[in-house]
């Protein structure tokens, strides 16, 4: 994990940045941190000229609200603050929600979510655009949600988001959700020991061996419930009586 020093390093770097190309406004400056015998070393990656998918970490552990900073700027009002009114407090994760299938290469997962539930939990924040009925399609990124916990420490802030993740609901879809949570959960990730082949070494799809008959049963019958009835039609001397089994059509599990 960062030191306080690598940290300062790294923001005096992207404030030069932003110097250097006369930059005004939110954006995002991104290194990648190399773990060496001599310490932690950082290399440029990119600037995002914008805020970052993340910007909810940055407000919850310094109660900035980003956005509406952003907007000042734009209008041509100053800040209002200066970056030694900052304070850090605590720790924060943020979680993507993706309509995808981890066990899958992470394909995008199309179709119209039946149903979503998130949770009102203390210090968790849910960004969402969608709505129960609303179709995930090829034409946009199949993010759902974001779910960011806040904590003390970091361990806090992690125990916070899995139990906001196994709180949610997403049926009608397969989500990256399950997969999350392992994520989460796993030693190497709460130990911090993070790098670019992480799940290559420990390969993670957060799918359930089998789940119970029970369960099953009962998503074949919540399906069964969700689905538009069309009206029944007298049937005519003659003519095919419909199958039962391809109106039901086909259906598959979504989320956990």
């Amino acid at each position: 994990m960062l030191d306080d020093a690598t940290r300062a390093a790294l923001t005096e770097a992207a404030v030069k940045l932003a110097r250097a190309v006369g930059y005004t406004n939110a954006g995002t400056v991104e290194f990648l941190v190399e773990e060496t015998p001599d310490g932690l070393r950082f290399y440029f990656l990119e600037v995002n000229t914008r805020l970052q998918v993340e910007h909810p970490v940055t407000e919850m552990v310094t109660g900035v609200d980003l956005v509406h900073l952003q907007l000042r700027v734009a209008s041509g009002e100053p800040l209002g603050l200066s970056q030694d009114a900052i304070r850090q407090r605590g720790h924060a994760i943020e979680a993507r929600l993706y309509a995808e299938d981890p066990a899958n290469a992470f394909a995008p997962s199309l179709g119209t979510v039946q149903v979503w539930e998130a949770p009102h939990l203390p210090h968790v924040r849910i960004d969402s655009g969608i709505v129960a009925g609303n179709t995930i399609t090829h034409h946009y990124d199949p993010m759902i949600a974001k779910l960011i916990a806040w904590g003390e420490n970091r361990e806090q802030a992690i125990r916070r988001l899995i139990h906001a993740l196994e709180r949610t609901v997403v049926l009608g879809v397969r989500t990256n959700l399950g997969f999350l949570i392992a994520l989460l959960r796993h030693p190497a990730f709460q130990e911090g020991k993070l790098h670019t082949g992480l799940l290559e070494e420990y390969p993670l799809t957060g799918e359930p061996e089998e789940l119970p008959l029970p369960v099953m049963a009962a998503l074949g019958l919540a399906e069964t419930l969700l689905r538009p009835r069309t009206q029944a039609r007298p049937v005519q001397d003659g003519a095919p009586v419909a199958d039962p089994w391809q109106t039901l059509g086909a259906w598959q599990i979504g989320g956990e």
